[in-house]
């Protein structure tokens, strides 16, 4: 981004990107209101082979990644109640009740799911860190492989970052240091592409260095404001072979969180039928 992102903006572009109330003030799925039965139904027709493939970080990495810290480095989703501004997170809720936790979830991530497999779009076996994804990129990264991006899909991003992991075998920086994401724009494609969900390979969603001095400012705006059911460390390598080996690059999806104790955050399987 060429023009300076303030505060004042990034406040203007939440009640632009808002989807407060839109499902009523009890709302607590937000953009999850977008995977009805009728897309569910869809979306089972989708597959052909029957393959099933999984989109988990195995656990062992785990160990390799973060051997000093007790907080986990799992394939996880990031509940509305987790992301808040000025005490209060989506729906108008207030920081630290009930509402808003992932347990809301916990039946209704089942649907369409897409993959934008950048590196393979770029030719590239993965994004550097630091590469800005806009929304112009995600965009003809699916164009380039023939698939359109529908209401209430689950989309799936695709940097390379864990392959390039596994073939330096290093998680140097996985966790902390910098890493290819969304820029801050994307709010804007989130919320009018009307997508369920979004998860990507990276540990967090944004592109780090931030390219703002506003902290997580996208994670602010699409989780808090819009509504989107966010995930990170999503393994999606074998899916991206599979998805250039028959040249479909969308699928059945299913990955329901883990209803536990934590509101804020649970692990996930994802699966993808193709």
């Amino acid at each position: 981004m060429t023009d300076v992102v303030t505060e004042q903006m990034i406040d203007r572009w939440a009640e632009r990107y808002s989807n407060w109330e839109r499902w009523g003030p009890d709302d607590q799925l937000g953009t999850l209101n977008f995977i009805t039965r009728e897309r569910v139904r869809t979306a089972c027709t989708l597959p052909r082979s029957g393959q099933a493939i999984s989109c988990a970080l195995p656990y062992a990495a785990e160990r390799d990644a973060a051997p000093n810290h007790s907080d986990p480095i799992e394939t996880g989703w990031t509940a509305l109640a987790q992301v808040a501004h000025d005490g209060r997170s989506y729906n108008d809720r207030t920081c630290g009740d009930t509402s808003n936790s992932i347990a809301q979830a916990r039946d209704r991530v089942i649907g369409r799911g897409v993959l934008l497999d950048l590196p393979r779009y770029t030719r590239l076996p993965w994004l550097d860190d630091g590469t800005r994804i806009t929304p112009k990129d995600l965009d003809l990264c699916a164009e380039s492989f023939g698939v359109s991006i529908e209401r209430g899909d689950i989309v799936l991003v695709r940097t390379g970052q864990l392959k390039r992991c596994r073939d330096e075998r290093s998680w140097e920086g996985f966790r902390a240091g910098p890493a290819p994401g969304l820029t801050l724009r994307c709010a804007r494609w989130i919320f009018e592409r009307e997508i369920a969900a979004l998860a990507i390979d990276t540990f967090g969603v944004e592109v780090r260095p931030s390219e703002t001095e506003c902290s997580q400012p996208l994670l602010r705006l699409a989780v808090r404001d819009t509504g989107l059911l966010m995930g990170a460390m999503f393994d999606l390598d074998e899916l991206a072979d599979a998805c250039a080996e028959d040249g479909n690059y969308a699928f059945l999806f299913v990955a329901p969180p883990l209803p536990g104790p934590n509101a804020e955050r649970a692990c996930t399987n994802p699966i993808a039928i193709k």
